[in-house]
């Protein structure tokens, strides 16, 4: 069985009370549920964490990466947050992995704030997920899983 890393980044810990109107009422738990049940329906195994730790999340990525070598890994779908916007870090982890990644916003960045507009993730994401809200996860875990089929 093949695993899926679902990470996310600083003030994920916060959906439901964090600007409802922007990120909704769904916390972060009902993320969760929707990763599991999407990852099960797929048939993969699911780790499903959050940082507010840019570091934390880059040694997530190369752990992801460690599975990816042996063949274990379905992909990533990463929700890095503000650190999408400034982490090179990010970026070099991603590369030096070579893992399959989905970058994923609850929100429509480019309908917001114009620092949001650029995405240091997206250059080497297979594919990028913004605005649908929270349910923008279970299509990001069907992408791996579609991406994965198609070999």
């Amino acid at each position: 069985m093949k695993t899926v890393y679902v990470l996310n980044g600083p003030n994920l810990n916060l959906l439901g009370t964090r600007e409802p109107a922007i990120y909704g009422r769904h916390t972060l738990e009902d993320v969760r549920r929707l990763c599991e049940e999407a990852s099960s329906e797929h048939g993969f195994s699911l780790v499903f964490r959050q940082t507010n730790h840019e570091g934390q999340l880059v040694d997530w990525l190369h752990e992801a990466g460690q599975l990816h070598a042996r063949g274990e890994l379905a992909g990533v779908v990463l929700n890095a947050a503000a650190y999408t916007h400034t982490s090179v870090a990010l970026q070099d982890a991603v590369n030096a992995t070579g893992v399959t990644l989905i970058e994923l916003h609850i929100s429509n960045t480019h309908a917001r704030e114009s620092f949001r507009h650029h995405s240091h993730i997206a250059p080497v994401a297979r594919a990028v997920i913004a605005g649908l809200g929270v349910h923008g996860y279970p299509i990001a875990i069907a992408g791996l899983a579609r991406v994965l089929a198609a070999g």
